[in-house]
């Protein structure tokens, strides 16, 4: 998976498109991601002993083939590329050919 918790993403598909956020949890196995903010469903909850019941808001999670990456160098939206560099994979811009992260492992 080439996105991360953490990078700045512009939805391009569905009810939410065109808006924009921050990663909050990847879900690789399903390859989805959440986004906060961002394609919100109500879920009804009964009051319970202690709890109050009313109507919430749940971001649900978002397919990766309808977002994308958002650059943090030219500031465009951009797909993401793979590069070894000393034996460690970088994820890079295609737009603008600069490295998105800097050090570190990817996982």
């Amino acid at each position: 998976m080439k996105l991360k918790k953490g990078d700045k993403v512009k939805i391009t598909a569905g009810k939410d498109r065109g808006k924009e956020g921050k990663i909050e949890n990847v879900l690789p196995k399903e390859k989805k991601v959440i986004v906060p903010e961002v394609n919100l469903y109500k879920k009804h909850v009964k009051g319970q002993q202690g709890q109050k019941g009313g109507m919430f808001d749940l971001p649900r999670p978002l397919s990766v083939a309808k977002i994308a990456l958002i650059c943090p160098k030219c500031k465009k939206q951009t797909r993401i590329g793979i590069r070894l560099v000393k034996n460690e994979k970088v994820r890079i811009c295609k737009k603008c050919n600069k490295e998105i992260d800097t050090g570190g492992k990817n996982k």
